[in-house]
């Protein structure tokens, strides 16, 4: 088959100039740390005492060839998709029947985010597993987003990335696979399942968006429900004004002045550090700091990735999209795509089963009991053995399986 003109994948590799890396030793070196009022820990942000303490490991301990090696491992290559530059990761399994499956990060991840996940899903045979769950991974990074960035005009909300997404999977010749994904990957990977529901096979998400409690729940919602589900849905509340108090600063911020805060954080290493650490603190499943759930060099090759590229401002540029889309407010659309849920029990918001079965097709919904928002990272044995699970079964009915190209 002969590839037309414009949908060629290019070959990247990732090589960065050593007078990069110099310039950011340097700017780490002369930070101007602001004072801070004692004893109030993580209350008003990231703790200066921490984040020096980050700082400095990033500085004089931290590798980024070594991390730049690893991500090298992968084939990765970069297309031009509808005027925006989409780098991917492509790792094909050694199982000739594996099935397709694009996973799709969200903010503040990366691909980075799925190195512990990787290799147990492309080669199960070499960890333990059954070489009948393999998969072929897709890995693009979000346009707008550290190799697919910064984008080069208005528009890239999350239909247009799933559309993208989309004439991805068809130029790689995958006509049948699954998706999986949480926070904007979720919201990604849930609009390709409705609107291609004859190419997705499965849609597995570790975030369901519009499923959680966002108001105060009434009797009426209460009565149908079981003692179990009423309590649940209690919680689900709580945690939705919690966000809506303390938590989703950030998103307001990124979803009207996002070029404004892109200053900060394009000229200060220890800025993008410290915005992107906090997530990691109040999203995982930590006590003290991130480095309780994820592994510390881990996270910071997933800031290097936003620092390297310039990309906090056009990363955050998804969030002003969505919220001024014409679509934004409106109830979600219904779809049919066969959906798993991994639950992950210290995650932003609280999902509700009878809330997420409104719009969408539940096959399966497993909650966990330790993890939160980047499972991949911290329980990747779980979330490997919950993805297994799910196409597993939505295989079993089939005589064969998508096939690579």
């Amino acid at each position: 088959m002969i590839t037309p003109p414009g949908e060629a994948l290019v070959p990247f590799r990732l090589d960065v100039p050593q007078t990069e890396l110099d310039d950011l030793h340097a700017r780490l070196d002369r930070t101007r740390w602001p004072d801070e009022l004692p004893g109030v820990g993580w209350a008003y942000g990231v703790p200066r005492g921490y984040l020096k303490e980050l700082a400095h490991h990033w500085r004089h301990v931290y590798d980024w060839r070594a991390a730049e090696a690893r991500l090298n491992a992968w084939p990765q290559f970069t297309t031009e998709i509808d005027g925006a530059t989409v780098h991917l990761a492509h790792v094909r399994s050694p199982e000739p029947d594996a099935t397709p499956l694009l996973m799709t990060h969200g903010w503040p991840g990366s691909i980075v985010e799925f190195q512990r996940v990787a290799g147990p899903l492309t080669d199960p045979r070499a960890h333990g597993g059954d070489p009948a769950d393999a998969f072929h991974l897709v890995l693009p990074s979000i346009p707008g987003f550290g190799l697919s960035g910064p984008t080069r005009e208005p528009g890239w909300e999350l239909l247009r990335v799933t559309g993208a997404f989309a004439e991805l999977m068809r130029r790689l010749g995958y006509e049948r696979y699954g998706v999986q994904g949480g926070d904007w990957g979720a919201a990604v990977s849930r609009e390709l399942g409705r609107l291609r529901p004859d190419a997705v096979l499965g849609v597995h998400l570790n975030l369901l968006p519009n499923s959680a409690q966002t108001a105060e729940p009434t009797e009426a919602e209460l009565a149908p429900l079981s003692d179990e589900e009423r309590a649940r849905t209690w919680a689900s509340w709580e945690r939705m004004r919690a966000w809506t108090r303390e938590r989703q600063g950030y998103a307001d911020i990124q979803s009207t002045r996002p070029q404004t805060l892109a200053y900060g954080l394009t000229d200060s290493p220890v800025g993008q550090l410290a915005w992107i650490a906090e997530k990691f603190k109040e999203w995982t499943d930590s006590a003290d700091r991130p480095e309780d759930a994820v592994d510390r060099d881990q996270m910071l090759t997933n800031v290097m990735l936003y620092w390297l590229t310039g990309t906090a401002g056009s990363s955050g540029r998804i969030y002003y999209e969505r919220a001024h889309a014409d679509y934004w407010g409106r109830p979600p659309e219904p779809s049919t795509a066969p959906t798993a849920l991994a639950d992950f029990p210290r995650d932003n918001f609280i999902p509700l089963r009878h809330i997420a079965e409104r719009t969408n097709t539940l096959v399966r919904w497993t909650s966990y009991e330790r993890g939160g928002h980047f499972p991949a990272m911290e329980q990747p044995e779980l979330l490997v053995a919950d993805i297994r699970a799910f196409f597993r079964e939505l295989r079993r009915p089939s005589t064969g399986l998508p096939q690579a190209p």
